[in-house]
């Protein structure tokens, strides 16, 4: 890699790079058979998963090597329906052929990541109209997160407490409007997230740090979290929906 150690995300880079490994390592030792059992993720098998993983992985390099370029292509081939019929595609492979698959993006994937120095953090890429920091974020996000839908002995609770705080930062578009949530990790200092008209319910999340990451990320947390509004235990709020990568056509 030919960042500097001073570089930002090299934490991200680290953490991605190890939850790739591990998924192509448990992919390798195991069967047709253990990759069509299901996965955390409702309806998607471990196969769906390890499909989008390699899909996602692939699109992410070019976006890295096309911003190095100073070029812009779109994430997906055909966008949203694109993604979803290689998604479908490759989870119909067997074993060996998906392998090879997840293989290849992740080289791909590994091989952009190697080539990029300090000044191309800065690139534009299409992905959310960012650049190659946001490009890098996306990644940390989607290896770790999906590493751990995988069912394959990876748990949220191995989520570092940085990669935790960047889900808290990413993830406050999931607070709906006039909503306040304060979260409040045991033993850490609070923190607030708003979509910005904080005139309507505020919420107190209290757990581990780890599990409030969770279920801000859509996930089950493997704790217990309490909410609180006005002093009053109630359920935990509704959130809105993940934060898409991919612009919705419009009709």
């Amino acid at each position: 890699m030919t960042l500097s150690e001073e570089a930002p995300l090299r934490l991200a880079i680290g953490e991605m790079n190890d939850s790739a490994c591990q998924v192509r390592q448990w992919l390798e030792a195991h069967s047709d058979d253990e990759i069509r059992e299901a996965s955390a993720l409702p309806a998607w098998t471990r196969a769906q998963v390890y499909a989008h993983l390699r899909g996602i992985s692939a699109a992410m390099a070019r976006q890295l090597e096309y911003a190095a370029r100073g070029e812009l292509i779109e994430l997906y081939d055909g966008g949203m329906d694109g993604r979803n019929a290689d998604i479908a595609r490759l989870a119909a492979l067997e074993q060996p052929e998906l392998l090879t698959a997840v293989q290849e993006a992740f080289g791909s994937l590994a091989a952009a990541i190697d080539a990029l120095s300090d000044a191309d953090l800065g690139a534009r890429v299409s992905y959310r109209e960012g650049n190659v920091s946001d490009a890098l974020e996306a990644l940390w996000r989607e290896l770790v997160i999906h590493h751990t839908d995988l069912l394959i002995g990876f748990t949220s609770a191995a989520w570092s407490p940085a990669f935790c705080r960047h889900l808290f930062e990413f993830l406050e578009a999931r607070v709906p409007e006039k909503t306040r949530l304060v979260l409040q990790p045991l033993g850490q200092q609070p923190v607030t997230l708003s979509n910005g008209n904080t005139s309507g319910k505020s919420y107190v999340i209290t757990g581990q740090l780890t599990d409030i990451a969770s279920w801000l990320a859509g996930r089950a947390p493997l704790g217990q979290l309490e909410a609180w509004a006005a002093a009053d235990a109630v359920e935990l709020p509704a959130l809105l929906p993940w934060p898409s990568g991919v612009p919705v056509p419009q009709k």
